[in-house]
Formats: structure tokens, sequence, C-alpha cells
């Protein structure tokens, strides 16, 4: 599977809004960072460990989601749309790359379905954290990433989405999310712009 490379200012030209995360009521998901799409989250591993680093040092909790099925019957219009190639749980494929950033602290939300608040509790979590800003991170892009920022804005969050903390299978199919979520759900940062956001420098 191909895998989009790593654009940390190409959202500059799709940048409608500019606005910096608030750290007191932030919290950044890590989406999906798992085995079965290694092709594409190795390349971002270095982005994406910065980004959790950074937000570690402003006091942002970082949560982790995990995508798995218990069976090819846990869901089935994903099973028919990519022809019952899901992630089945217990499988090395369904845990978390090793090289994340993980603590042994760090909340792991199970899901099943693109958006990480479909069914997990995650929305009651996050609102008896005190959060109201959501910073996305992960794979895929264009799938269960994209569909956690608009589930997250519809729901009353202000949405963060990563540019070079995200990935997907073709540069073309990450831009256009880069493109959809910029015009209506979500400020575009990277490391360098949550760098000078959180720290000012």
């Amino acid at each position: 599977m191909a895998t989009s490379s790593p654009c940390p200012s190409s959202y500059k030209k799709y940048e409608i809004r500019k606005r910096d995360p608030d750290p007191k009521t932030s919290v950044l998901l890590v989406i999906d960072m798992q085995n079965y799409f290694s092709s594409m989250a190795k390349p971002i591993l270095s982005n994406l460990n910065a980004t959790i680093d950074l937000c570690r040092r402003a006091s942002i909790p970082v949560i982790f989601t995990r995508h798995s099925h218990k069976s090819l019957s846990d869901h089935s219009m994903l099973a028919e749309w990519w022809d019952n190639d899901l992630i089945i749980d217990g499988t090395v494929e369904s845990e978390l790359i090793p090289e994340i950033g993980r603590l042994g602290g760090d909340e792991v939300v199970g899901k099943n379905t693109y958006s990480a608040f479909r069914g997990t509790g995650l929305e009651e979590r996050l609102l008896g954290m005190g959060v109201k800003e959501v910073i996305v991170t992960g794979v895929m892009t264009n799938l269960c990433c994209e569909t956690t920022a608009r589930e997250a804005f519809v729901r009353g969050f202000r949405v963060f989405f990563s540019t070079d903390a995200t990935a997907t299978s073709s540069d073309e199919l990450h831009e256009a999310t880069l493109k959809n979520l910029a015009y209506g759900f979500a400020y575009l940062v990277d490391c360098n712009r949550l760098q000078q956001g959180l720290f000012g420098n």
C-alpha cells in the first residue's frame, strides 16, 4: 500500500483560520497507530512522537485509540466495504506499534468503526475531564482521523488537526482531508505550530 509522506507545510495553502490550542482544556487523540497500519504509521512516527512529547510537556492528556473487531460480523458495513479485511482483536496486527510514545498510565479507547466517539464513551470521558478541545493525530487521515475530527466538531469540541502527524494511503487523499477540514471543521497544526502555540518558541 502506498504511504503519504509527511507534509508539514502543505496546510498553509488550505488554512483559513488560525488558533492555538489551550493546554488547560485540550486532549491529544492518537488514532489507531497499530501494527496493521505500520506502512503508514512508521513514516510519521517521529512527528507523532514529537507531538506527543510537546503535549506531555504542556500537561495535555494523551489518549490512544485502538481499532479492532471481535469477529467478522462485529461491524457489517466495514466488513462489506473492505471485503472482510478487518483487524481482529487479539492479533499482533491489532496491537499498538511498540515505537509509539505511550506510557503505562495512558488511556486506550477501543473502537470498531471509523469514529472514536461511536459507542466508546469517549465524549463522556472528555467532558468529565473538562476537555473542550481535541488535537487529532494518527491514521488514516481520511478515514478514522477525519471522521473523529468531524464528530468532535459536531459534538461541540474545538478541533485541531495535525498535518504532519497523520497519514493515509496517498498524498492526494491526505491533502483532500486537510482541505475539507480546514474549510469547515478544524484548525490545522503541525509540530512547529504546536511548539510555537504552546511554548512561544
